[in-house]
């Protein structure tokens, strides 16, 4: 359930300019979750959340490009939880997903910077990652494939 809620939230603030931990809450308590404060709280933390200006003065939500391997981690941990299976055509890799978690999954894969990736689309169940290069594309799937499988990074 966590791992599902947290994935929830990146999508939402992929999705939304979320200024607060109260627009957070009512955002996900609309997708079926039923959050506490403390809960967002914990989360906003354990997912390094922070918080940008925005143009008009008002700031909101916005997931770290960070680094680090535990970010990296929580990022592997949503595609392996949302993954179900991938193919190929040409340059684009399809990619199944637990229902719902596409955009999450979409959204650790944009994050991991994996090199080939030029961007991702999601829908509900299903993503589309853009290679480079046709060329390229079975390389991005091997490294997928070792991230979904392995134990660690």
């Amino acid at each position: 359930m966590k791992v599902g809620r947290q994935s929830k939230i990146i999508e939402l603030i992929s999705k939304n300019d979320i200024e607060t931990q109260e627009d957070l809450a009512d955002l996900l308590t609309q997708a079926g979750y039923n959050v506490t404060q403390a809960t967002i709280s914990r989360d906003i933390r354990e997912l390094k959340l922070t918080k940008v200006a925005v143009d008009d003065g008002r700031q909101k939500y916005i997931v770290l490009n960070n680094t680090e391997t535990g970010m990296s981690e929580k990022y592997v941990r949503v595609l392996r939880e949302g993954f179900l299976s991938m193919d190929m055509a040409q340059n684009i890799i399809v990619i199944k997903t637990v229902s719902g978690m596409a955009m999450a999954v979409a959204a650790a894969l944009d994050a991991l910077h994996i090199q080939g990736i030029m961007g991702c689309i999601a829908g509900d169940d299903t993503l589309m990652c853009i290679i480079k290069t046709t060329e390229e594309t079975i390389g991005v799937m091997e490294k997928l494939n070792k991230l979904i499988n392995s134990k660690s990074l």
